[in-house]
């Protein structure tokens, strides 16, 4: 058998680039003549922006520091052992880098084994061991904590979580085996099922204490001389540690059977990361840690080779890195600052446009529109979401005044818009419409303006043709809701310049949002991608297979929302216009559906009714369906689908509408919430077979959201 450390040397050789972290140990004498203390604390010597994390070599050192204190233990010259981290990150799990660079199952293998062996020891020592989560805490960092006999909190505290299975993995340091011994099955599914599942949410101080995972809880300026004074008194036996009991019973199979609802709900059995896990916390029931520790190892090594996690590791490196260096953005120093911005149309995409610059820039923001009742609306509902930001508590009474005092109506756009820097329109989808709003915002706009326009499928080079200087349009089309989708596509004109394009680019920032540079090409890249897929689901209802085959034979892909649900949010008459633009560019590929003519004729929403409560088919849609009688199967279906979507990517990376595949993955990621597990889309089609059977070749290298050949 191979020692801890000839794991982690093993190990560490194939991580040459790891940022490594020390584990400093310094004693000190606790408050109330408690005894001598051992502190070990976490720290890769970097500031709070580079977080610390365990690669093998990080591994080790934790492992050396723990032989010191082991040895200081059992001679009882220390009374106690304590974790903690450097100012503002305790620790965030495993360095994924070295992650990627594994090809081996034995080597996989020896990271989960080596995690393990050198966290258990920390609840094996001679005296009581003390977490102390002074800082951002997730994965491994969450883990190490949870093998010290007690914990403490931060009130500071923004960030704790188990999110492995958000990315492909499970809690396989101790989490899916000990958090469900230690605050019940259903809270730890919450934790390591629920919250990761729900993009990743993160759980605050308040919360981390009330859940039960930490023992107490301290203001985050004197956390740690606050943590101590509580360690003397629990070594003292001042203060008694009382967990509540954990239910055994059948409450944590209901608690699990819980866990798989929230699973299939949110990747239909496409992705094995959340079933893996309940089925290590199902085991966990006896209380058996050995057992569970030995079925992480082997759970974190099946999943560290399988495609999902690399596809959900690829993902995370798209929206952490990609999305801040966006590819093709002029040099940020010619970017104008924008100190007003103009809205051009009051209804609710404008509003709710207006609404974020507002937010994010605290400049004055000017609505104009048709006439004064749609201006009052628009600007009576920003002043409405102000308020309830002030009800939640999100903003005080002073920014809330502030913010309303900035937004602003008006039907002159020369009153209006005469000292703005930035003027975007969101008025109805239709060219002469949006050239002539152009044409009067340039006639009144100062000369430097940069005018917007969030279209969503046309032209932006021939929308700006007619005016004097098309330079200075851009595209810059939000999705919907503008809140809560991080993507925005930057669409580059024909004739726009490098300023202008570097000032939307820097708005962008400024917006929060994650800005991809997209070619002037028919639809972009989001709604394009999702035409040609619903396109082919609508095809195949019209050709004759029932509705519900075509929604079932995409399950496999995890999306968010089934096809025609997404329909419904979009608008089957916005979903219509868009199918129309894409077929006068492209007759041959995207279809316009007299099924789906019909509906939006006869006025519906969408395709079902909801009396049950879940999904149906309308009656009065079922009776406007005119299919023929092609019946395919689920595979066939989906076969169909995905072929067309892989012939489409192929051909928008021929044409340059974005630089690089990675590209299109990422705005489908943050624009239409494409789950990380697929890496967005090309990585699935390059795993299925479908890229190569359809383009001839993958759109990705090996080993890049794949395990390297």
């Amino acid at each position: 058998m191979s020692t801890t450390a000839e794991l982690l040397k093993g190990a560490a050789e194939l991580f040459p680039d790891e940022v490594v972290t020390q584990a400093h140990v310094r004693h000190f004498e606790l408050p109330a003549g408690a005894g001598r203390f051992a502190l070990i604390t976490l720290d890769n010597g970097l500031d709070h922006t580079k977080p610390t994390t365990f690669g093998p070599q990080s591994l080790a050192n934790l492992n050396a520091a723990v032989d010191q204190v082991e040895k200081e233990a059992s001679e009882g010259t220390v009374v106690g052992v304590g974790i903690t981290g450097k100012p503002f990150i305790f620790a965030v799990g495993a360095d994924l880098k070295g992650v990627e660079l594994l090809k081996r199952h034995e080597d996989a293998l020896a990271i989960g084994k080596g995690g393990h062996d050198v966290f258990k020891r920390l609840s094996g020592l001679a005296v009581p061991t003390f977490a102390y989560y002074n800082g951002a805490a997730m994965g491994g960092g969450v883990e190490v904590g949870l093998h010290c006999t007690y914990r403490t909190v931060s009130k500071a505290l923004p960030a704790f979580s188990l999110p492995e299975v958000f990315l492909g993995l499970v809690p396989g340091w101790g989490g899916c085996t000990i958090l469900p011994n230690l605050i019940g099955a259903d809270r730890a599914v919450s934790v390591i099922i629920e919250n990761s599942l729900n993009q990743n949410k993160q759980l605050k101080g308040a919360q981390v204490h009330e859940l039960g995972i930490a023992d107490a809880i301290f203001e985050g300026a004197d956390f740690l001389e606050q943590s101590l004074h509580w360690t003397a008194a629990v070594l003292k036996g001042e203060i008694v540690v009382e967990r509540p009991e954990v239910d055994r019973g059948e409450a944590w199979d209901q608690a699990v059977a819980r866990g798989r609802f929230i699973a299939d709900s949110k990747v239909h059995g496409a992705a094995p990361a959340a079933y893996r896990a309940l089925d290590i916390i199902e085991a966990a029931k006896d209380g058996d840690l050995q057992k569970g520790f030995d079925a992480e190892d082997t759970a974190l090594a099946d999943l560290i080779m399988g495609g999902e996690l690399r596809s959900g590791i690829y993902a995370f490196n798209l929206v952490q890195k990609r999305a801040k260096r966006p590819a093709g953005a002029p040099d940020k120093s010619l970017a104008r600052p924008v100190s007003k911005v103009g809205v051009v149309g009051a209804g609710l995409m404008a509003s709710q446009v207006a609404l974020l610059f507002l937010r994010r820039l605290e400049v004055p923001v000017v609505l104009t529109d048709i006439d004064q009742e749609r201006v009052d609306k628009g600007v009576g509902y920003v002043h409405s979401e102000i308020d309830k930001l002030l009800g939640k508590g999100r903003i005080d009474q002073d920014k809330a005044n502030r913010l309303k005092g900035l937004v602003s109506g008006v039907l002159d756009k020369a009153q209006g818009f005469a000292d703005a820097d930035f003027i975007i329109e969101a008025v109805f989808e239709e060219m002469s419409v949006k050239q002539k709003v152009f044409a009067e915002v340039e006639a009144v706009a100062p000369a430097h303006a940069v005018l917007a326009t969030n279209t969503s499928s046309l032209s932006v080079t021939e929308m700006a043709s007619k005016l004097q200087h098309p330079e200075r349009v851009v595209g810059f089309h939000f999705f919907n809701p503008v809140a809560v989708l991080p993507l925005l596509e930057i669409v580059r004109g024909e004739r726009t310049d490098d300023a202008s394009l570097a000032t939307a680019f820097g708005v962008a920032r400024k917006l929060k949002k994650t800005a991809v540079l997209v070619k002037d090409a028919p639809a972009f890249v989001v709604n394009r991608i999702l035409t040609r897929f619903m396109g082919e689901i609508q095809n195949v209802i019209d050709e004759g297979t029932p509705v519900a085959t075509a929604e079932r034979a995409v399950e496999p892909l995890g999306l968010p929302m089934s096809p025609l649900v997404l329909l419904e949010l979009v608008g089957p008459a916005i979903g219509l216009h868009v199918s129309e633009t894409l077929n006068r560019s492209f007759p041959d590929r995207f279809t316009v559906s007299p099924n789906l003519k019909a509906v939006v004729e006869a006025g519906k929403r969408g395709f079902y009714v909801y009396d049950s409560g879940k999904p149906e088919l309308d009656p009065e849609v079922a009776a406007l369906l005119k299919q023929g009688d092609v019946v395919l199967t689920e595979e066939q279906v989906r076969e169909r689908v995905l072929d067309a979507v892989a012939q489409e990517i192929g051909l928008m990376l021929d044409e340059g509408v974005v630089a690089e595949a990675q590209d299109i993955d990422l705005c489908l990621i943050t624009g239409a919430g494409w789950p990380f597990h697929l890496g967005g889309i090309t990585p699935y089609l390059d795993r299925e077979g479908v890229s190569e059977r359809v383009n001839g070749k993958r759109f990705l290298p090996r080993g890049v959201a794949s395990v390297p050949a």
